[in-house]
């Protein structure tokens, strides 16, 4: 006799995904009981259409589910979709951790970058010819997609190409974009034309023809904080709470060791030596890998963000996780940017600039301050040469020009 394989009822499913969520710290009462609301009402929608619950739980399906739920109660699709999106994925989450097969939430690539054949030549030229790593070369995709599209909306074509629309081009982007952007943008562009001509593509040279905002080396004031500043924006994190916990250990990383906010969102749990004492970062651009001594009061704020921060069942092995359902990594320095410009206004700290890079100067500032060897901070730092350090010693010339100096007699 074959063993009849006996599946959970609902409500006995929904309780044991509440464990899971309550079990990972990551949601309210509030929040859990909203998205019991949307579960109940898709497991309806699934049971009135004869479908099964499990295989509709992917983005397209939960998005029919909208489509069906807002008609029927004659609502915004787009509120719906929304708060549907948050409960089902979630909910798939939870059953996921609990051993339930489920589908992907939504079709992914296989993780090799593969652009369009339009660019798929310029990709490999970037690649083989100039050393660009994967994420420079994105970038570079992205400005080339913006012009293309751009020369799309003129209704010309590339063979029909004139020096005016290169010009109405970068006006564009100039009147979008700061200063920096709109001439790395210019720059992208410069060196497709370039590959263009090289490859026959293109009869004429417009490259030398492309004329971009003039960005001076160390223009703009020292981008760095007070250390005491540094302390403050510590000391807003509320410590007793999951998110609290994990973004002041993010933040003591960045301000301890200098770290950008790639190498943050990329360390994993197997980057940490608690017998050696030592922290493993690998550099997002070169790859380089080295090793850092983990000071006691990281390795006390790991300890604590470990045990009540980071939600214990999680899809990944990386450090820092979004503490919403399905914890997937933190990928981008703009949620280190924000974190930190939140906590900022939280402790009444202002400054010119917040970005995810403030941390990282005023960590090698400190250091020269300390009197640090420029070839220790420079190591840290994982510059290739220490007078990369020029850029953290420019001159607030819009103070300097405030201050009396005499003049001789």
């Amino acid at each position: 006799m074959h063993s009849k394989q006996v599946v959970p009822d609902f409500e006995t499913q929904l309780a044991k995904v509440q464990g899971v969520w309550r079990d990972n710290r990551s949601l309210k009462r509030a929040s859990i009981n909203q998205y019991l609301y949307w579960i109940r009402r898709f497991h309806h929608y699934c049971t009135a259409e004869a479908l099964s619950p499990n295989e509709q739980l992917t983005q397209v399906g939960v998005h029919v589910f909208a489509q069906w739920y807002a008609r029927r109660r004659r609502v915004n699709t787009e509120n719906s979709g929304q708060g549907a999106q948050s409960a089902l994925r979630a909910w798939a989450f939870g059953l996921s951790a609990l051993g339930v097969e489920v589908p992907p939430w939504q079709a992914r690539m296989d993780g090799i970058f593969q652009p369009e054949p339009q660019l798929q030549g310029f990709a490999e030229h970037l690649h083989q010819h100039r050393g660009n790593p994967e994420g420079t070369i994105k970038k570079k995709l992205a400005h080339i997609r913006y012009f293309l599209a751009f020369m799309g909306t003129r209704h010309r074509s590339l063979q029909d190409l004139l020096l005016t629309d290169i010009d109405a081009f970068l006006m564009a982007c100039s009147k979008r974009y700061a200063r920096t952007t709109t001439a790395d943008i210019g720059c992208s562009l410069r060196r497709y034309l370039r590959f263009l001509l090289t490859t026959g593509q293109l009869p004429n040279d417009f490259a030398s023809f492309v004329v971009t905002p003039v960005i001076r080396r160390y223009e703009q004031p020292l981008r760095a904080l007070p250390w005491a500043d540094v302390l403050r924006i510590l000391a807003a994190i509320d410590r007793k709470t999951p998110v609290g916990l994990r973004d002041y250990t993010v933040l003591l990383l960045m301000s301890c060791y200098g770290l950008g906010a790639g190498e943050v969102i990329r360390l994993t749990l197997d980057d940490i030596g608690w017998q050696a004492a030592t922290l493993h970062v690998v550099r997002p651009k070169t790859g380089v890998a080295f090793a850092l001594p983990l000071l006691p009061a990281l390795a006390h704020a790991l300890v604590s963000y470990l045990k009540r921060g980071r939600p214990r069942r999680a899809p990944t092995r990386h450090l820092f996780l979004s503490m919403r359902a399905p914890h997937y990594p933190l990928c981008a320095s703009s949620a280190i940017r924000h974190m930190l410009a939140g906590y900022a206004r939280t402790a009444g700290v202002t400054a010119a600039y917040l970005g995810s890079h403030v941390l990282r100067h005023t960590h090698a500032c400190r250091q020269m301050e300390l009197e640090t060897s420029p070839k220790v901070i420079s190591d840290i730092l994982g510059h290739r040469s220490p007078a990369s350090l020029s850029a953290y010693l420019r001159i607030d010339t819009k103070h300097l020009r405030q201050l009396p100096l005499p003049v001789p007699k």
